[in-house]
């Protein structure tokens, strides 16, 4: 594995890489997030009211905004790699809320809708690729299959 910079990290065995940002709180629930390649400009998430202004998405709509992007990007590359004369795409995402047994606000569901413009010609190769594409989204199986998500929190007690 190449070196990527600085904070890359050598792959163990079945891992092909990472990706790493930081975030730092600005006032009450907002937030800069700051991605690890210094081009990427940063991003402000913040909560809804009443806990925060509302002034920026918050981690919710990230997530809806990282399956659609996944979802649309591999229906792309899968058409373009088809040879197929594909429009701009348009896709919506809808995540639906919920409480859980503990009363606890969870991501029930999401549904993408996605909208290929393409050619009537191109409707074999359309079929093709939606036989394919999801299986190739990083984003959406890993949600589907669930994420090992370890959390420390660092204390001044160590």
């Amino acid at each position: 594995m190449a070196n990527a910079g600085p904070q890359s990290e050598k792959a163990s065995a079945g891992d092909h890489g990472r990706v790493r940002i930081s975030m730092d709180q600005i006032r009450d629930y907002e937030f800069r997030v700051r991605f690890d390649k210094d081009h990427y400009p940063d991003l402000l998430m913040d909560e809804p009211a009443p806990l925060g202004k509302d002034t920026a998405p918050n981690a919710a709509r990230i997530l809806a905004a990282a399956i659609g992007n996944c979802l649309s990007a591999s229906l792309l590359f899968c058409m373009r790699k088809a040879r197929a004369d594909l429009g701009a795409l348009h896709t919506e995402v809808t995540v639906r809320l919920a409480r859980n047994e503990q009363g606890r606000l969870r991501i029930a569901g999401v549904e993408v809708e996605i909208d290929p413009r393409h050619a009537p010609a191109d409707q074999a190769r359309l079929e093709r690729c939606l036989e394919l594409f999801e299986d190739f989204c990083v984003v959406t199986q890993s949600v589907r299959q669930g994420i090992d998500v370890q959390v420390r929190v660092r204390t001044a007690a160590g």
